[in-house]
């Protein structure tokens, strides 16, 4: 135990003494060490100053040859820029030098020009008294004013325009007359060709022939109860005169007129004439009547392609049958306007369908303007609006007669089907009286037109011939006046199809040999 203490004891002194010797070593060992790195770094210290001096000498050295080297650019730079400035100034003093002297000439040339617009005022001034000394010989001479020669010059420069507005209308109308003529010949050609409906003008007076002139005396009846019974019930007028075996029937209706027709037909076969057997005839054609109207509008419907019209448009086209129109039978007017309207329809590429329905229904007015007020026109708008025909059924059907603006093509195309068929040969019939009249106005319109010697109305009213005044209208202002005359046979006279106006101008020089 003991030598276990002095064991301990001897390796803790024997520790103790080591770490004090090494404390020795280690200090006298630092300090050599620092003694070293101390003129280590002296001498470091030393060779970056002498490194430092070295390089600053050389920076130095550099800068200033840079320095050296920029003045001589920046005073050779200067040097150039002097020299192009001296170039510059040389340029500017010429410049100066030629626009001193361009000054120069041009004041010369002003004041030139400034003496000879004194010299040219003064001839103006010259020429104005001149002027107006001719002026005043030329009004003495010819004794007219200034402004009446003025008038004069105007008139005729008016007139020389008014020449060369007519030249340029006319090449103008003729161009877009041939191309529209040709246009229209071909579709209404073809139209025509291919409808062949009946145009024969037809009478408006009933004739009833008697097999002999004793029936008259028992039409009559005792005291002339025949006669009145047949009257009142049928309200047509029979005219019993001295035509040979025949009774003339009257009355505005035209179907109450082919029921006394038919009737009267009947008791002149059955012999038996008393006031109870004519209302049994009367009751008895009728009936034949009505069944012929509406046989008649169903084949008239039937014929045109037309079908759910309503049954009463269908009675009323019945109904036009016993219609005529200066001769002319209505019903067949109407299906004849249907098929033209619907076939230039066809070539056009319009409603074929509402040309027919409108074209067969444009004169439906026709069938009641007997019995109601106002136009056909009107009557037919007022009878398809009940009936709830369309609207551009019923523009088209208004607007035949241009009372109301077409709204469509098709509607044109109407009125122009209804005027061919109107002016077909045969179509219609006036009066003679009508006829004349017709004639003389057309010939009158004419001759109240400013520059008409003379006019013949020729070809039935078709055309009427002018005979213009030589002295008045020139040559080419005779398209002029075609024009404004056929203007004003449309807006006052009332015509079917059209009218030819051909104005002639001629010029006659007359000598004689003595």
């Amino acid at each position: 135990m003991v030598n276990i203490i002095i064991t301990v004891v001897v390796g803790l002194a024997t520790l103790v003494i080591g770490l004090l010797v090494g404390y020795i070593l280690r200090k006298s060992i630092g300090e050599k060490t620092i003694g070293n790195a101390e003129i280590k770094a002296k001498n470091l210290i030393l060779d970056a100053e002498m490194n430092a001096e070295n390089i600053r000498k050389g920076i130095i050295l550099e800068a200033k040859e840079e320095a050296q080297r920029q003045r001589n650019e920046v005073e050779k730079e200067i040097r150039e820029r002097r020299n192009e400035i001296s170039k510059s100034e040389r340029r500017l003093i010429q410049k100066e030098d030629s626009i001193d002297r361009k000054i120069e000439n041009i004041e010369k040339k002003e004041e030139s020009i400034t003496n000879k617009e004194k010299k040219i005022e003064a001839r103006l001034s010259e020429q104005d008294r001149v002027l107006q000394r001719q002026l005043e010989e030329l009004e003495k001479i010819s004794g007219y004013t200034v402004e009446q020669a003025r008038e004069i010059i105007l008139q005729k420069v008016e007139q020389e325009a008014r020449n060369e507005a007519a030249v340029l209308y006319k090449e103008i109308e003729n161009e877009a007359k041939e191309e529209a003529e040709k246009k229209a010949k071909e579709i209404i050609t073809g139209a025509i060709q291919r409808c062949a409906a009946d145009h024969v003008a037809e009478s408006t007076v009933s004739v009833v022939p008697l097999p002999n002139d004793e029936m008259k005396g028992r039409i009559i009846g005792r005291e002339g109860r025949n006669i009145r019974a047949i009257e009142n019930a049928t309200g047509i007028d029979l005219i019993i005169d001295d035509t040979p075996e025949a009774v003339i029937l009257s009355g505005f209706d035209p179907v109450r007129r082919e029921i006394a027709r038919l009737a009267l037909e009947k008791l002149i076969v059955d012999g038996r004439i008393h006031p109870a057997r004519i209302e049994e005839m009367v009751e008895k054609s009728e009936r034949e009547v009505n069944a012929i109207i509406k046989e008649e509008g169903e084949q008239a419907t039937f014929e045109v392609g037309i079908h759910n019209l309503h049954p009463e448009l269908v009675k009323l086209l019945g109904r036009l049958k016993y219609r005529t129109s200066y001769g002319q039978n209505v019903l067949k007017h109407s299906v004849e306007v249907a098929l033209l309207a619907g076939l230039m329809a066809g070539e056009l590429g319009l409603d074929v369908t509402l040309a027919k329905r409108a074209g067969l229904l444009h004169d439906i007015g026709k069938a009641l303007d007997h019995d109601r007020e106002g136009t056909h026109v009107d009557i037919g708008i007022e009878v398809l609006k009940k009936y709830k025909e369309s609207e551009a059924v019923i523009n088209g059907m208004a607007a035949h007669h241009g009372d109301y603006e077409p709204k469509s093509i098709e509607a044109v195309l109407i009125a122009a089907a209804d005027a061919l068929s109107a002016a077909r040969p045969g179509a219609r019939r006036e009066t003679l009286e009508s006829y004349i009249k017709r004639l003389q106005k057309l010939e009158d319109i004419a001759n109240t037109t400013r520059g008409v010697e003379t006019s013949y109305a020729i070809q039935a009213g078709r055309e009427i011939r002018i005979i213009a005044k030589p002295d008045e209208i020139g040559d080419d202002a005779i398209a002029l006046l075609a024009r404004d005359i056929s203007k004003k046979i449309e807006s006052e006279l009332e015509y079917p199809g059209q009218i030819k106006v051909n104005v002639v101008r001629e010029t006659r020089a007359i000598d004689y040999a003595k």
